[in-house]
């Protein structure tokens, strides 16, 4: 292919570059008053929802210490009343502990009626609601009143000097420790609360 060769004295040749137009330039417009309402009630509303499932989860997961209703509680096997004796309160736990002729058992301290506190009558031997009179045996058996089923009874597990443990069973029946030996550690979870089947 042939190479033209400029002529003595002449200038290259350069091509043309054509004048900017401003009207050409891209130019961000900043936005409208309306626009700007929309994306802030955007934002608003995605940071409200955003608070409310927070908090929703916050809610939601137990956070309940030991030692707080809802909680484990570790009970002094010292306080463990005798066979057939008057039960102990636990005011920050609302449990009863009380050891029947059946067993030890855990009670829940509200009536499960209408959500009373039963109160324990040593003249009666026995537990009875104030508010609507349903009573109840010492190991929380149902006796009478309005009250839809015995008393609910906490997850309990009991530890023995020799290290073996007893859970309380499903249903909540009183714990068998005849012959077990000295209970060196008494568990009480409050956040696992086991209702009777009935009036039994």
């Amino acid at each position: 292919m042939a190479t033209t060769l400029p002529f003595p004295g002449s200038k290259p040749n350069k091509a043309a570059v054509p004048a900017s137009n401003p009207a050409d330039e891209v130019q961000a417009l900043a936005p409208s008053r309306r626009e700007f309402l929309y994306y802030i009630w955007g934002a608003s509303i995605a940071l409200l929802m955003g608070e409310a499932a927070a908090g929703f989860i916050w809610y939601a997961l137990p956070r309940f210490k030991e030692g707080t209703f809802g909680g484990i509680f570790e009970f002094p096997p010292a306080q463990v009343p005798g066979v057939n004796k008057a039960p102990y309160h636990d005011e920050d736990g609302r449990f009863w502990v009380a050891q029947p002729s059946d067993g030890f058992i855990v009670l829940y301290d509200v009536c499960p009626h209408l959500g009373c506190i039963p109160n324990w009558s040593e003249s009666n031997f026995r537990f009875e609601c104030p508010c609507h009179g349903s009573k109840y045996h010492l190991d929380g058996l149902y006796i009478e009143g309005p009250a839809p089923r015995s008393m609910d009874r906490f997850f309990t597990t009991l530890t023995f000097d020799d290290g073996s443990t007893l859970a309380m069973d499903s249903a909540g029946d009183p714990m068998d420790i005849n012959g077990r030996g000295n209970i060196s550690k008494i568990t009480i979870d409050t956040g696992k609360r086991i209702q009777r089947n009935g009036r039994v």
